[in-house]
């Protein structure tokens, strides 16, 4: 089915075959999980081509390919390769391939039109199947878990980087191939910055903690955050904690297939804006999560692109004071038709302990 999807470009670009570059590209039409390899498909070949650690690889995790075996330079091979398969126009992933690379390919492989794509596989990605939502779900359970782990651990002199470690090794120890992202737990000051590095400093009661976790589970990423305060805590922060709750809740109500990213994002930022911090809110609403955790759609106000049923979103508004704190809370949710199912299923609380 992906295959078919990705052959209907053929048709309407006038392409005799496509070049795939991309990783999480090659691994989506492919299965293919090596770290070295392109595919090469046409309308009735698919070639996967890569270099001799891979030869067995390809055999149990792409069957329905054919191996092309770098021996020399991947230019090298090209040439014979596309003659082959009788190519006079070729699409290549224009976003993800060097300038270098495309001088060394085109040159090696003259008479061939190299014509650049942008995004084409990247929005079959958008959309998921069934199996994809399911090890979604595998991959946000166990970052809950993970979550609330860290919640019976956590407490007042524990440093960021103690914190989250203590994350990372529940993920790794309980199912997780790799970490989505390196964990962000940032205390106090750091946490107005959106992507802040744990560091050595230590939590302190009342301070507000932002905590973005994310792992890998059969290929798919999870994405959560969770702003909590060990301790009493300021009323200012009471106050921005709900403003944002009261705007991620006015997202996932009003989320729907056939709206644009900036109508959703509106729905976040109008209520931010309001309350007198939206010039504090400078990121987008959510992104998609896949076999990449920053992937499209996106959920921004500029964007004018249309969310689809079966798209999956980060619900993500913020604010961030500097020099002061920062909040931000976050679900991972899949889009319906008629609104959104959510997949993250830790409490939001501002308070613990």
């Amino acid at each position: 089915m992906r295959l078919g999807k990705l052959r209907n470009t053929l048709i309407e670009q006038n392409l005799d075959a496509i070049f795939i570059s991309q990783p999480d590209n090659r691994h989506y039409l492919s299965g293919f999980t090596g770290s070295a390899g392109n595919l090469l498909i046409s309308s009735d070949r698919a070639v996967l081509i890569t270099d001799f650690r891979y030869y067995e690889q390809v055999g149990h995790q792409a069957p329905d390919y054919e191996l092309a075996k770098i021996t020399t330079k991947l230019s090298d091979l090209l040439s014979e390769l596309l003659a082959g398969v009788g190519v006079k126009r070729l699409g290549f992933e224009s976003q993800h391939v060097t300038v270098d690379q495309l001088y060394e390919w085109s040159q090696a492989t003259g008479g061939v039109e190299w014509v650049p794509l942008k995004g084409t596989v990247e929005k079959l990605r958008a959309v998921k199947d069934e199996g994809e939502i399911e090890a979604l779900r595998r991959s946000t359970a166990l970052t809950d878990a993970a979550f609330a782990h860290l919640l019976d651990v956590i407490k007042p002199g524990m440093t960021e980087r103690e914190a989250a470690w203590q994350i990372e090794a529940y993920m790794r120890t309980h199912g997780a191939s790799r970490m989505a992202f390196s964990p962000i737990v940032a205390a106090g000051p750091s946490g107005a910055m959106p992507h802040a590095r744990p560091g050595d400093h230590e939590i302190q009661p009342g301070e507000p903690i932002v905590i973005d976790i994310g792992c890998v589970v059969d290929g798919y990423c999870s994405d959560m955050t969770r702003t909590i305060c060990l301790g009493e805590p300021s009323e200012k922060y009471l106050e921005v904690w709900d403003i944002i709750r009261q705007a991620q809740q006015a997202a996932e109500d009003g989320i729907h297939a056939g709206m644009s990213g900036a109508e959703a994002h509106a729905l976040a930022g109008d209520i931010i804006g309001a309350a007198g911090y939206g010039d504090y809110f400078g990121h987008g609403l959510g992104h998609g999560v896949g076999l990449a955790v920053h992937e499209g759609p996106r959920a921004w106000r500029l964007g004018d692109n249309t969310l689809e049923a079966g798209m999956i979103l980060t619900v993500e508004p913020g604010i961030y004071l500097p020099g002061e704190f920062g909040v931000r809370i976050e679900d991972l949710v899949i889009i319906r038709d008629d609104g959104i199912e959510i997949l993250t299923r830790t409490p939001k609380a501002p308070v613990v302990a």
